[in-house]
Protein backbone atom coordinates (compact mmCIF):
# COMPACT_ATOMS: atom_id res chain seq x y z
CA UNK A 1 0.00 0.00 0.00
CA UNK A 2 1.15 3.55 -0.66
CA UNK A 3 1.10 4.57 3.00
CA UNK A 4 3.61 1.81 3.79
CA UNK A 5 5.91 3.08 1.04
CA UNK A 6 5.67 6.74 2.03
CA UNK A 7 6.55 5.96 5.62
CA UNK A 8 9.41 3.71 4.48
CA UNK A 9 10.69 6.33 2.04
CA UNK A 10 10.81 9.01 4.74
CA UNK A 11 12.59 6.74 7.21
CA UNK A 12 15.10 5.64 4.54
CA UNK A 13 15.91 9.27 3.77
CA UNK A 14 16.48 9.93 7.46
CA UNK A 15 18.74 6.92 7.77
CA UNK A 16 20.83 7.53 4.63
CA UNK A 17 20.72 11.29 4.24
CA UNK A 18 20.42 11.25 0.46
CA UNK A 19 19.03 8.71 -2.02
CA UNK A 20 18.34 8.75 -5.73
CA UNK A 21 14.94 7.67 -7.00
CA UNK A 22 16.65 4.56 -8.40
CA UNK A 23 18.17 3.74 -4.98
CA UNK A 24 14.80 4.14 -3.29
CA UNK A 25 13.05 2.08 -5.97
CA UNK A 26 15.48 -0.78 -5.41
CA UNK A 27 15.05 -0.70 -1.64
CA UNK A 28 11.25 -0.51 -1.83
CA UNK A 29 11.03 -2.98 -4.74
CA UNK A 30 9.00 -0.62 -6.94
CA UNK A 31 9.62 1.09 -10.27
CA UNK A 32 11.75 4.22 -10.47
CA UNK A 33 8.69 6.17 -11.66
CA UNK A 34 6.69 5.03 -8.60
CA UNK A 35 9.54 5.97 -6.24
CA UNK A 36 9.81 9.38 -7.86
CA UNK A 37 6.03 9.97 -7.51
CA UNK A 38 6.21 9.05 -3.82
CA UNK A 39 9.08 11.48 -3.24
CA UNK A 40 7.22 14.22 -5.07
CA UNK A 41 4.10 13.50 -2.99
CA UNK A 42 6.07 13.91 0.24
CA UNK A 43 7.55 17.17 -1.02
CA UNK A 44 4.18 18.49 -2.23
CA UNK A 45 2.66 17.74 1.19
CA UNK A 46 5.09 20.14 2.85
CA UNK A 47 7.66 17.61 4.09
CA UNK A 48 11.19 19.09 3.68
CA UNK A 49 12.23 16.56 1.02
CA UNK A 50 13.94 18.10 -2.00
CA UNK A 51 15.78 16.87 -5.11
CA UNK A 52 19.39 17.93 -5.62
CA UNK A 53 20.71 17.96 -9.17
CA UNK A 54 24.21 17.19 -10.42
CA UNK A 55 26.86 14.64 -9.61
CA UNK A 56 26.23 13.05 -6.23
CA UNK A 57 22.71 14.44 -6.18
CA UNK A 58 19.47 12.76 -5.32
CA UNK A 59 16.66 13.32 -2.86
CA UNK A 60 17.44 14.46 0.66
CA UNK A 61 15.63 15.42 3.84
CA UNK A 62 16.66 18.98 4.61
CA UNK A 63 18.77 19.07 7.76
CA UNK A 64 20.50 15.76 7.10
CA UNK A 65 19.95 12.23 8.35
CA UNK A 66 18.10 11.74 11.63
CA UNK A 67 16.89 8.66 13.44
CA UNK A 68 13.97 10.60 14.92
CA UNK A 69 11.71 13.26 13.45
CA UNK A 70 12.76 16.16 15.62
CA UNK A 71 13.67 18.12 12.50
CA UNK A 72 10.04 18.40 11.42
CA UNK A 73 8.09 21.49 12.32
CA UNK A 74 4.51 21.20 13.58
CA UNK A 75 2.98 22.19 10.19
CA UNK A 76 5.27 19.72 8.40
CA UNK A 77 4.30 16.89 10.75
CA UNK A 78 0.63 17.77 10.27
CA UNK A 79 1.03 17.75 6.48
CA UNK A 80 2.77 14.39 6.60
CA UNK A 81 -0.01 12.70 8.54
CA UNK A 82 -2.75 14.33 6.46
CA UNK A 83 -1.04 12.71 3.47
CA UNK A 84 -0.41 9.30 5.02
CA UNK A 85 -3.49 8.83 7.17
CA UNK A 86 -6.14 8.33 4.44
CA UNK A 87 -3.88 5.88 2.60
CA UNK A 88 -3.34 3.65 5.64
CA UNK A 89 -5.80 0.93 4.67
CA UNK A 90 -3.86 -2.07 6.00
CA UNK A 91 -2.84 -3.14 9.50
CA UNK A 92 0.82 -2.84 8.46
CA UNK A 93 0.33 0.74 7.30
CA UNK A 94 -1.49 1.69 10.50
CA UNK A 95 1.26 0.06 12.59
CA UNK A 96 3.86 2.06 10.67
CA UNK A 97 1.96 5.28 11.37
CA UNK A 98 1.77 4.48 15.08
CA UNK A 99 5.55 3.98 15.16
CA UNK A 100 6.04 7.19 13.23
CA UNK A 101 3.91 9.07 15.75
CA UNK A 102 6.13 7.83 18.58
CA UNK A 103 9.20 9.12 16.73
CA UNK A 104 7.81 12.65 16.69
CA UNK A 105 8.59 15.23 19.35
CA UNK A 106 6.08 14.81 22.17
CA UNK A 107 4.52 18.23 21.55
CA UNK A 108 3.57 17.22 17.98
CA UNK A 109 2.06 13.80 18.71
CA UNK A 110 -1.52 14.80 19.47
CA UNK A 111 -1.84 16.88 16.28
CA UNK A 112 -0.18 14.11 14.25
CA UNK A 113 -2.69 11.54 15.52
CA UNK A 114 -5.55 13.94 14.80
CA UNK A 115 -4.22 14.61 11.29
CA UNK A 116 -3.93 10.90 10.55
CA UNK A 117 -7.58 10.43 11.53
CA UNK A 118 -8.96 13.63 10.01
CA UNK A 119 -9.58 12.26 6.53
CA UNK A 120 -10.55 8.94 5.01
CA UNK A 121 -10.84 7.70 1.42
CA UNK A 122 -13.90 5.83 0.19
CA UNK A 123 -13.07 4.71 -3.36
CA UNK A 124 -16.51 3.23 -4.16
CA UNK A 125 -18.23 5.61 -6.54
CA UNK A 126 -21.82 6.79 -6.63
CA UNK A 127 -21.82 7.13 -10.40
CA UNK A 128 -20.91 10.81 -10.38
CA UNK A 129 -18.29 12.49 -12.60
CA UNK A 130 -14.87 13.18 -11.13
CA UNK A 131 -14.44 16.61 -9.59
CA UNK A 132 -11.60 18.94 -8.78
CA UNK A 133 -10.68 18.95 -5.09
CA UNK A 134 -12.38 21.97 -3.46
CA UNK A 135 -9.95 24.61 -2.24
CA UNK A 136 -11.69 24.71 1.15
CA UNK A 137 -10.66 21.11 1.98
CA UNK A 138 -7.30 22.21 3.37
CA UNK A 139 -8.89 24.76 5.73
CA UNK A 140 -11.42 22.18 6.93
CA UNK A 141 -8.61 19.70 7.56
CA UNK A 142 -6.87 22.23 9.76
CA UNK A 143 -10.12 22.83 11.64
CA UNK A 144 -10.56 19.09 12.26
CA UNK A 145 -6.97 18.63 13.45
CA UNK A 146 -6.96 21.70 15.69
CA UNK A 147 -10.49 21.14 17.02
CA UNK A 148 -11.79 24.56 15.96
CA UNK A 149 -15.32 25.55 15.00
CA UNK A 150 -15.97 26.87 11.50
CA UNK A 151 -18.62 29.14 10.08
CA UNK A 152 -19.81 27.87 6.72
CA UNK A 153 -22.23 29.19 4.13
CA UNK A 154 -23.89 26.08 2.82
CA UNK A 155 -26.06 25.66 -0.25
CA UNK A 156 -28.38 22.71 0.24
CA UNK A 157 -29.72 20.67 -2.65
CA UNK A 158 -32.94 22.66 -2.92
CA UNK A 159 -32.31 25.58 -0.59
CA UNK A 160 -30.69 29.00 -0.63
CA UNK A 161 -27.23 29.38 0.93
CA UNK A 162 -27.43 29.68 4.71
CA UNK A 163 -24.73 30.49 7.26
CA UNK A 164 -24.20 28.13 10.18
CA UNK A 165 -21.52 27.29 12.73
CA UNK A 166 -20.42 23.65 12.91
CA UNK A 167 -17.88 21.51 14.75
CA UNK A 168 -15.87 19.62 12.10
CA UNK A 169 -15.23 15.96 13.01
CA UNK A 170 -13.77 14.48 9.84
CA UNK A 171 -13.49 14.62 6.04
CA UNK A 172 -14.19 11.88 3.51
CA UNK A 173 -12.96 11.72 -0.07
CA UNK A 174 -15.52 9.53 -1.84
CA UNK A 175 -14.34 9.03 -5.40
CA UNK A 176 -13.24 12.70 -5.71
CA UNK A 177 -16.39 14.07 -4.03
CA UNK A 178 -15.60 15.45 -0.57
CA UNK A 179 -17.90 15.31 2.47
CA UNK A 180 -17.61 16.90 5.90
CA UNK A 181 -18.97 15.13 8.99
CA UNK A 182 -19.69 17.73 11.64
CA UNK A 183 -21.52 18.32 14.88
CA UNK A 184 -24.35 20.85 14.83
CA UNK A 185 -27.04 22.01 17.23
CA UNK A 186 -29.21 19.29 15.62
CA UNK A 187 -26.66 16.52 16.03
CA UNK A 188 -24.30 14.97 13.49
CA UNK A 189 -24.74 16.21 9.93
CA UNK A 190 -23.08 15.50 6.58
CA UNK A 191 -22.16 18.35 4.22
CA UNK A 192 -20.94 18.15 0.63
CA UNK A 193 -17.82 20.30 0.56
CA UNK A 194 -18.44 21.52 -3.00
CA UNK A 195 -21.68 23.09 -1.75
CA UNK A 196 -19.89 25.13 0.91
CA UNK A 197 -19.65 28.62 -0.56
CA UNK A 198 -17.67 30.25 2.26
CA UNK A 199 -15.63 28.93 5.18
CA UNK A 200 -14.24 30.83 8.16
CA UNK A 201 -12.05 29.25 10.83
CA UNK A 202 -13.15 30.49 14.25
CA UNK A 203 -11.22 30.82 17.51
CA UNK A 204 -13.87 28.85 19.39
CA UNK A 205 -12.83 25.31 20.39
CA UNK A 206 -14.83 22.44 18.88
CA UNK A 207 -15.82 19.31 20.76
CA UNK A 208 -16.06 15.80 19.38
CA UNK A 209 -17.58 12.73 21.07
CA UNK A 210 -14.93 10.62 22.78
CA UNK A 211 -16.24 7.49 21.07
CA UNK A 212 -16.32 9.04 17.58
CA UNK A 213 -14.57 6.93 14.90
CA UNK A 214 -14.62 8.46 11.43
CA UNK A 215 -14.80 5.17 9.50
CA UNK A 216 -17.66 3.83 11.62
CA UNK A 217 -19.61 7.10 11.38
CA UNK A 218 -19.16 7.20 7.61
CA UNK A 219 -20.41 3.62 7.26
CA UNK A 220 -23.62 4.70 8.99
CA UNK A 221 -23.98 7.69 6.64
CA UNK A 222 -23.40 5.54 3.56
CA UNK A 223 -25.89 2.90 4.74
CA UNK A 224 -28.59 5.58 5.14
CA UNK A 225 -27.83 7.13 1.75
CA UNK A 226 -27.76 3.77 -0.01
CA UNK A 227 -31.18 2.90 1.37
CA UNK A 228 -32.55 6.13 -0.09
CA UNK A 229 -30.69 5.80 -3.39
CA UNK A 230 -31.74 2.20 -4.04
CA UNK A 231 -35.42 2.12 -3.13
CA UNK A 232 -36.42 1.08 -6.68
CA UNK A 233 -34.67 -1.62 -8.73
CA UNK A 234 -35.13 -2.54 -12.39
CA UNK A 235 -33.93 -5.53 -14.39
CA UNK A 236 -32.63 -4.69 -17.86
CA UNK A 237 -30.91 -6.28 -20.84
CA UNK A 238 -28.03 -4.69 -22.77
CA UNK A 239 -24.97 -5.61 -24.81
CA UNK A 240 -21.83 -6.43 -22.85
CA UNK A 241 -19.97 -3.52 -24.42
CA UNK A 242 -22.29 -1.05 -22.68
CA UNK A 243 -21.75 -2.50 -19.20
CA UNK A 244 -18.70 -0.36 -18.24
CA UNK A 245 -20.61 2.84 -19.00
CA UNK A 246 -23.69 1.69 -17.10
CA UNK A 247 -21.52 0.72 -14.14
CA UNK A 248 -19.84 4.11 -14.17
CA UNK A 249 -23.23 5.85 -14.30
CA UNK A 250 -25.01 3.81 -11.60
CA UNK A 251 -21.94 3.05 -9.44
CA UNK A 252 -22.60 0.31 -6.89
CA UNK A 253 -26.26 0.29 -7.92
CA UNK A 254 -25.48 -1.80 -10.99
CA UNK A 255 -25.38 -5.57 -10.52
CA UNK A 256 -24.85 -8.25 -13.16
CA UNK A 257 -27.51 -10.98 -13.03
CA UNK A 258 -26.38 -13.18 -15.93
CA UNK A 259 -24.51 -13.18 -19.23
CA UNK A 260 -25.40 -14.92 -22.47
CA UNK A 261 -23.26 -14.41 -25.55
CA UNK A 262 -22.91 -10.71 -26.29
CA UNK A 263 -25.70 -9.71 -23.89
CA UNK A 264 -25.87 -9.12 -20.18
CA UNK A 265 -28.85 -8.98 -17.82
CA UNK A 266 -28.35 -6.53 -14.98
CA UNK A 267 -30.14 -4.78 -12.13
CA UNK A 268 -29.92 -1.03 -11.60
CA UNK A 269 -31.38 1.14 -8.87
CA UNK A 270 -32.50 4.70 -8.17
CA UNK A 271 -34.77 6.39 -5.60
CA UNK A 272 -37.94 6.16 -7.75
CA UNK A 273 -39.25 4.56 -10.95
CA UNK A 274 -39.22 8.00 -12.57
CA UNK A 275 -35.54 8.50 -11.66
CA UNK A 276 -34.69 5.15 -13.23
CA UNK A 277 -36.65 5.95 -16.38
CA UNK A 278 -34.96 9.33 -16.73
CA UNK A 279 -31.53 7.72 -16.36
CA UNK A 280 -32.29 5.01 -18.92
CA UNK A 281 -34.35 6.94 -21.47
CA UNK A 282 -31.26 8.34 -23.17
CA UNK A 283 -30.15 4.83 -24.06
CA UNK A 284 -33.15 4.36 -26.33
CA UNK A 285 -33.32 0.79 -27.60
CA UNK A 286 -29.77 -0.04 -26.44
CA UNK A 287 -31.10 -0.93 -22.98
CA UNK A 288 -34.32 -2.91 -22.63
CA UNK A 289 -36.03 -2.74 -19.23
CA UNK A 290 -37.60 -6.11 -18.44
CA UNK A 291 -39.23 -5.19 -15.14
CA UNK A 292 -40.87 -3.68 -13.14
CA UNK A 293 -43.90 -2.42 -15.03
CA UNK A 294 -43.70 0.99 -13.28
CA UNK A 295 -40.33 1.77 -14.92
CA UNK A 296 -41.50 0.53 -18.32
CA UNK A 297 -44.60 2.73 -18.01
CA UNK A 298 -42.48 5.78 -17.18
CA UNK A 299 -40.22 5.08 -20.18
CA UNK A 300 -43.27 4.79 -22.44
CA UNK A 301 -44.61 8.09 -21.11
CA UNK A 302 -41.27 9.83 -21.67
CA UNK A 303 -41.09 8.37 -25.17
CA UNK A 304 -44.60 9.61 -25.98
CA UNK A 305 -43.69 13.10 -24.69
CA UNK A 306 -40.57 13.21 -26.87
CA UNK A 307 -42.48 11.97 -29.91
CA UNK A 308 -45.17 14.61 -29.42
CA UNK A 309 -42.57 17.33 -28.95
CA UNK A 310 -40.22 16.49 -31.82
CA UNK A 311 -42.03 14.36 -34.40
CA UNK A 312 -43.37 17.42 -36.25
CA UNK A 313 -39.91 19.05 -36.35
CA UNK A 314 -38.47 15.84 -37.75
CA UNK A 315 -40.97 15.84 -40.65
CA UNK A 316 -40.29 19.48 -41.41
CA UNK A 317 -36.53 18.89 -41.45
CA UNK A 318 -36.80 15.87 -43.74
CA UNK A 319 -39.02 17.75 -46.21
Amino acid sequence: MRADRLVSALLLLQAHGRLTAADLAQRLEVSVATARRDLEALSAAGIPVYPQAGRGGGWALVGGARTDLTGLTAPEAESLFLLLGPAAETDRARAALRKLVQALPRTFRDEARAAAEATMIDSAGWGEPQRVRPATVELLQRAVVRRRKVRITYRGKDARPAARIVEPWGLIDKDDTWYLLAGTDRGRRTFRVDRIAETELLDEPATRPDDFVLEAAWREVVADLERNRSRTWATARAENRHLPILRHHFGIHCEVVSRAGAEVVLRVAAPTALDLARNLAGWGGLVEVLEPAEVRDELARIGAELTAAYAGESRLTSS
